[in-house]
């Protein structure tokens, strides 16, 4: 059978963190998923904090994947990260050694961690003696560096290189990542490794285990990282406008939910200090997964007005959960979301607000919508790991 090890750096370097990141929940589920279908035959590796690479004991990474998991899912642990001193007993027990390093036939990593640099993954393939099969989530930081932190572009192109230069093959969340890649590699004169287009599994909310908040009108989600990109700006200068323009029994309510990022001092500024909005948007930092469940499920839509995504993830779990979405016209949001969601352009703010308000008074749209889901099936995680599996075989053949 084949053997197969599956770096799981970023999840080693996430142990202080509160939450998931989407990436985190990506690797998680291929430790799982290639578990479930290798077992013996796969290993764990991980360059660790202190920068030694190396193979991990089974069940100590196995004991430190249920750690993660418990953790994420208790409401206690929703804020702040853990302290240096108390981690530090995970640290030694998931260190590294070089026992079997090199015993394996194809390396996979799911996550960018450490392909900014080139030689260090280069070496690591080369210690390996295995072919490697690598994923890229998105080019957002490239396409878009407007959106990324400073130097974003910068570590992005390096890591696109070292894909480009040592990939035997890529996978991708979404054909608009692929049409990405493909397009950054033939600008800059890479080669364009083999690519796989493999859909994301949904993350199934959890049934909500107590009432649904009852609010005194109607409210919408906005879900995710509170940074330029998302396009908060335009949903807070709608409610601002409602706010000025309408009787206050027919503005509804916005709940922002998502941890603040980077580059986001206007959106933090009208959340904070925009009196008119005070009543109206509620921002939410670190929701547990519980808590989103319950918010989620009573809203009368979630709204995604995002300028670019590499995948369109909470799409896919809103209509999971046969919540309504109103997204932006994005290829990722229609690969998320099919034929189902209502999609405008990020830029209408009064068609925004058009599509808000029907949703929130009249019922039409929300049900229009409701019937097209009835014949939407959201992509597993099963199907995904079909792909990755016959992915990870072909580059031995």
């Amino acid at each position: 059978m084949t053997k197969v090890v599956l770096d799981v750096s970023r999840l080693i370097s996430r142990v202080r963190h509160p939450r998931p990141s989407g990436v985190d929940r990506v690797e998680m589920a291929y430790a799982r998923g290639l578990m479930e279908r290798y077992g013996a035959a796969l290993d764990f590796a991980a360059v660790h904090p202190t920068g030694a690479y190396g193979r991990l004991d089974r069940e100590t990474a196995l004991g430190y994947f249920d750690h993660l998991d418990e953790r994420w899912a208790d409401p206690k642990t929703a804020t702040g990260e853990r302290s240096i001193p108390s981690v530090l007993p995970w640290m030694r027990r998931i260190a590294p050694t070089r026992k079997g390093v090199g015993s394996s036939d194809v390396l996979v990593q799911v996550s960018p961690h450490h392909l900014d640099k080139m030689e260090k993954t280069k070496k690591i393939v080369e210690r390996e003696r295995a072919q490697f099969v690598c994923m890229v989530h998105d080019l957002i930081p490239i396409e878009f560096p407007e959106y990324a932190r400073p130097g974003g572009a910068a570590t992005h192109e390096l890591r696109m290189k070292t894909v480009a230069q040592l990939a035997d093959a890529v996978l991708v969340n979404s054909q608009a990542t692929a049409s990405s890649f493909t397009r950054w590699a033939q600008s800059k004169g890479e080669r364009v490794p083999p690519i796989h287009v493999a859909l994301l599994g949904t993350e199934r909310l959890p049934s909500p285990s107590g009432p649904i908040p009852t609010e005194s009108r109607p409210y919408f989600v906005c879900l995710g990282t509170i940074e330029p990109r998302k396009n908060h700006l335009l949903l807070l200068h709608q409610w601002r406008h409602m706010a000025q323009s309408l009787p206050s029994d027919r503005i509804p309510k916005l709940k922002v939910i998502g941890r603040r990022g980077w580059e986001n001092e206007q959106i933090v500024d009208l959340l904070e200090r925009s009196a008119s909005l005070k009543p109206y948007v509620e921002e939410i930092n670190n929701c547990s997964d519980d808590e989103l469940a319950l918010v989620l499920k009573g809203a009368c839509a979630l709204l995604m007005p995002s300028f670019s995504e590499g995948y369109g993830m909470p799409i896919a779990e809103a209509l999971d959960a046969k919540v309504p979405v109103i997204a932006s016209d994005i290829e990722a949001h229609r690969e998320a979301g099919g034929h189902v969601p209502d999609f405008l352009n990020p830029l209408d703010g009064p068609a925004w607000q058009e599509a808000i308000l029907g949703y929130a008074e009249e019922g039409l749209r929300r049900a229009a919508q409701l019937e097209r889901l009835r014949d939407w099936s959201s992509p597993d995680w099963s199907s995904h790991m079909d792909i990755a599996q016959t992915v990870i075989e072909s580059v031995l053949d």
